[in-house]
């Protein structure tokens, strides 16, 4: 079910605490077996003080209130996280087109090699994998692997 009232924009410091409640109910929900490097005080943190004052990051808004957000970091795609009950939706397709209207010369981005439903969401966009690791260079010490986009010639 695709929905019609949803506001993509340009996150402002007061979406931060919205943003971190987003990504930690996102990052429990999808990745229940994977350890956190940090706790929920130090994600907030992290959010409110580095990525939503310092990085593009961009809110998904329904009725004013915040059910996905985006980070670009220059050619990555940092975060993608959507609220559970949002998942599905079309929010994240329409995250991911606005990154790549954004970053036209391509994209780049981790995700865990654990999280199925994230790299069949990544590879039904057109990113493709360019690198598995161990785990050994992420805080949570999980295998992860790297996807890339490059628009079409």
């Amino acid at each position: 079910m695709k929905i019609d009232n949803c506001v993509i924009r340009r996150a402002v410091d007061s979406d931060a605490a919205a943003v971190a409640d987003v990504w930690l109910r996102s990052y429990t929900a999808a990745l229940p077996d994977v350890r956190r490097a940090h706790t929920d005080d130090e994600v907030r943190y992290w959010l409110r003080e580095i990525v939503v004052p310092g990085l593009e990051t961009w809110v998904a808004t329904v009725d004013d209130s915040v059910v996905a957000m985006m980070v670009l970091d220059g050619e990555d795609l940092d975060q993608l996280y959507i609220d559970p009950p949002w998942r599905g939706r079309g929010i994240g397709d329409r995250l991911v087109e606005l990154a790549k209207e954004r970053r036209t010369d391509g994209l780049a981005l981790w995700t865990f090699q654990v999280n199925a439903p994230a790299r069949r969401f990544y590879e039904r966009h057109g990113f493709v994998a360019a690198e598995h690791t161990d785990g050994r260079r992420n805080e949570e010490r999980e295998p992860d692997v790297r996807y890339v986009w490059s628009p079409a010639e």
